[in-house]
């Protein structure tokens, strides 16, 4: 099938992926922007340090684009923006696609769009747009061979007005399943609480890539570790961004974490990368 071309530029040889998110500026959250105050600098960084794709929205592509390397990261197009995040949400809370996407991720040689499919409490019309969006633009992947990432979240009430992804796996698990089921050729997923229950999601996603989501920042070595158990239970790889972007040291956080996911890298390998 035609988007396996491009997903092979995301998979190494041992059929695994590191995606850096650095799209965070598409939510309109301040809290998001920390360690990405500087744009060009940051995307620098992660290219010089080299995952295998930088996450990123239409606007900021070029930074990665620009670059001659032809062993530079692939991109990864954010193809929707959301006012989801954030303390004192507003009432109305939308999740809305880029006008053209697929158009615009041709252009800019994307080796995969991203959709987020958010399930919040009491908020029927915010899903209803992402299942919009999504049955909107897999047709028009499916015509150009653009392979499309689907990012389920469930989400529950925070104590800021806000809302946290949620870790319930038994919730976790049917929204994942329904984005397989929408035509994802990728799955973006939270872990659930226990990452031991990871494989859940892997089984519901029925042979679909899963990537998991990093969230929020960790300590190092708890980063790892869930890592390497989300890798044991079946993850084919990691979509992280706040756990890398805002860490002091976000070269060496990236390359421990591509020890951990295409090397095996141990707990105290990696930290040890961290600390070079």
């Amino acid at each position: 099938m035609l988007p396996h071309a491009r997903l092979n530029r995301l998979f190494g040889t041992d059929s695994r992926c590191f995606d850096l998110a650095i799209d965070h500026g598409v939510f309109h959250n301040a809290e998001f922007l920390a360690g990405i105050e500087d744009q060009p600098r940051a995307v620098a960084t992660a290219i010089e340090a080299g995952p295998d794709a930088i996450q990123l929205g239409v606007g900021q592509a070029r930074l990665l684009q620009a670059v001659t390397s032809r062993d530079k990261p692939a991109l990864v197009l954010r193809a929707d923006v959301a006012n989801i995040y954030g303390p004192n949400l507003p009432e109305q809370l939308f999740c809305l696609p880029l006008g053209q996407a697929v158009e615009q991720a041709l252009r800019l040689d994307a080796a995969a769009i991203v959709l987020n499919l958010f399930y919040a409490p009491d908020k029927t019309e915010l899903y209803r747009q992402c299942l919009a969006n999504i049955a909107a633009l897999k047709p028009e992947c499916e015509r150009y061979g653009m392979p499309l990432m689907i990012e389920p979240l469930v989400f529950e009430a925070g104590s800021r007005g806000n809302y946290e992804s949620s870790g319930d796996c038994s919730r976790i698990v049917p929204l994942v399943r329904q984005a397989t089921e929408l035509g994802a050729d990728l799955i973006k997923s939270d872990p659930p609480t226990e990452a031991a229950e990871f494989h859940r999601i892997v089984e519901a996603a029925g042979g679909i890539p899963v990537l998991a989501r990093g969230g929020g920042r960790m300590q190092e070595e708890a980063v790892f570790a869930r890592t390497i158990e989300i890798l044991q239970q079946g993850a084919r790889g990691i979509v992280y961004g706040r756990n890398i972007i805002q860490h002091p040291k976000p070269r060496q956080m990236t390359q421990a974490l591509m020890a951990v996911v295409h090397g095996g890298a141990s707990v105290e390998a990696a930290l040890a990368i961290l600390g070079s």
